[in-house]
This record gives C-alpha cells, structure tokens and sequence, in this order.
C-alpha cells in the first residue's frame, strides 16, 4: 500500500506541478511580450518544455510520470500498469491539474521544486541531477511569481543590487520566509517519496525505492 500511495503521490504532485509550469509560465510571457502572441507563445513552450524534462526526471522512476488521462490508459492497454490503478491515476491527475493552476502564483513553489529536483534526483538518478536542476531552474524563471527566487543567500544578495536582478529590501524577508517553508515542505514530502538508500546499495540509472525496499527484504 506505501508503495502505491508513493505513485499516486508523485503522479498527483507532478501533474500539479506542470500546469503550475504551463499556467505561471503563460501568464509570465503575456505580460512580458507586449502583445507579441508569438514571442509569448515561444516563451510559453520553452518553460513548459525544460519543466517537464525536471518532472520526468523527478518523477519518473516512482509513478512513470505520465501526468496524462490518456498515458494513463495507454500504459495500461499495454500491460505497463495494474488495470486497477487507471481510475486512481486519472483521479490524481485531475485534482493535480485543478491544485497547480492555483499553486501558479505561489511565490514558495519555487524553493519546493528545487528541494524536489535535487533530493529525487540524487537518491533515483544522481547522473542527471545537473541537468534536471538547471531545466527546473530554466522554468522557474517564468512560471513562479518570484521570477525562481530559491535561496535566502541570493536574495540577500540581490537585494543590495540596485538592478534588473535586484529585489528591493524590504521584500527579502518575505522572499526567505517562503523559501523557507517550501524547503521544509519539499523536503518533508520527497524524503517519504525517495527513502534514503541502505548503505550498500549501488544508486545509478534509474533505481526506484521499490528495488531497495526489496534489496533490503531479500
């Protein structure tokens, strides 16, 4: 049961996180093109497409990261997936879809995501990590409110800057306080998700929390 709670979970999480990708990224772009539709539309793309590749590489060794009604049931119609976990999928999905179009204008979400990235992908695929931060970053930029601030010491720092990456003073403590909270949250949630591995296992590729659940039982 902890196994397919962790997959609704991930399926349900991620699904919200991409249309808080698509939803805060598009908002972002129209009100930064001008009315230029397809420079918003470019910009539009461009987030949801280095968001998604940070989703499926968070996501991907727990739920498969489908994110998608009608993944959900191709996967199923090729045996990829229990028939009886179909309607949960598509049920998680929905309520994720509905909770990221009210999270895209969360100023935390921005911290919970890189906590999400960086602990998932180091514990399921470390190789990638990299890769999966910098697109996640790349995104954050355009689909959170606070333009990806996710760490106290920057916005500390930019703060002193009187720039277009300056922030002014008196909104840094609000900016910490929500880095903060999305930081305890992501971590609470995604070191549940991704159990830390026992000592002797070997972590590469894309080892799943189910295969050292069942290393340490064997």
């Amino acid at each position: 049961m902890t196994t397919q709670a962790r997959r609704l979970v991930a399926e349900g999480l991620g699904t919200a996180l991409l249309l808080a990708v698509v939803v805060g990224s598009g908002i972002m772009a129209e009100r930064l093109a001008g009315g230029n539709v397809a420079i918003a539309l470019l910009a539009n793309a461009i987030a949801t497409g280095v968001g998604l590749v940070a989703l499926i590489l968070m996501f991907g060794t727990i739920s498969g990261a489908h994110f998608n009604p009608v993944v959900t049931m191709s996967e199923a119609w090729q045996k990829n997936m229990p028939a009886s976990e179909v309607l949960p999928y598509i049920l998680v999905q929905v309520i994720g879809a509905f909770a990221g179009v009210a999270a895209a204008h969360l100023m935390f979400v921005a911290t919970f995501g890189l906590l999400a990235v960086i602990i998932g992908c180091s514990r399921s695929r470390p190789s990638v990590t990299p890769f999966a931060v910098a697109a996640y970053i790349t995104a954050a930029y355009w689909f959170t409110s606070s333009t990806s601030f996710a760490n106290p010491a920057v916005t500390l720092a930019r703060a002193a800057s009187n720039t277009f990456a300056g922030i002014r003073p008196i909104d840094a403590p609000g900016f910490i306080v929500a880095q903060l909270l999305g930081a305890s949250a992501a971590t609470l949630l995604f070191c549940w998700l991704y159990p830390a591995a026992p000592q002797d296992a070997t972590v590469g590729g894309t080892v799943a929390p189910s295969d050292f659940a069942a290393k340490k039982n064997s």
